[in-house]
């Protein structure tokens, strides 16, 4: 019975981190297995859940989302029974890149793209501000990037 990644697979994966692109041969030649080797051990890993999906990070910059916010919203408690609806419509925004539900001072922690800073106020007005239950919403504008990644430390 095989619980986690053996430290061939962590080799593989921190690799697969880095240049998902790369051939079966480029991939083995970094992890001194042959090309069929390394296949299985991919679909395996796929299989096993470690890997849940392969995307290209884009440039979001170059593509024209030059701002970047961190949103923390709050429910009223008078409306505790929205929350699961509030973070279902969340969901389907496409310039909310991530979401999580938190302890603290908010309900829920967003991160959000925009074309600038009227596009995040139409976001902000025409949606955020709308759905029922919503009862704080306090905003970070990121300045600049310093680090960015979604590189798991293995």
């Amino acid at each position: 019975m095989q619980t986690g990644p053996d430290a061939s697979d962590l080799k593989l994966l921190r690799l697969l981190q880095k240049h998902c692109r790369g051939s079966s041969q480029e991939l083995a030649d970094e992890t001194n297995m042959s090309p069929a080797t390394c296949w299985r051990r991919m679909k395996a890993l796929e299989e096993r859940g470690f890997i849940k999906e392969y995307s290209a990070k884009l440039d979001r910059k170059a593509l024209g989302f030059t701002l970047s916010a961190f949103v923390h919203v709050s429910i009223d408690r008078r409306y505790s029974e929205v929350v699961e609806d509030v973070a279902v419509e969340i969901a389907k925004r496409p310039e909310v890149l991530e979401c999580y539900a938190t302890t603290g001072d908010s309900d829920f922690t967003l991160r959000v793209v925009a074309k600038d800073i009227e596009d995040y106020d139409n976001f902000l007005e025409n949606f955020l501000f709308r759905l029922p239950g919503v009862g704080q919403v306090r905003s970070s504008i990121a300045l600049r990037e310093i680090k960015h990644t979604s590189e798991l430390p293995i």
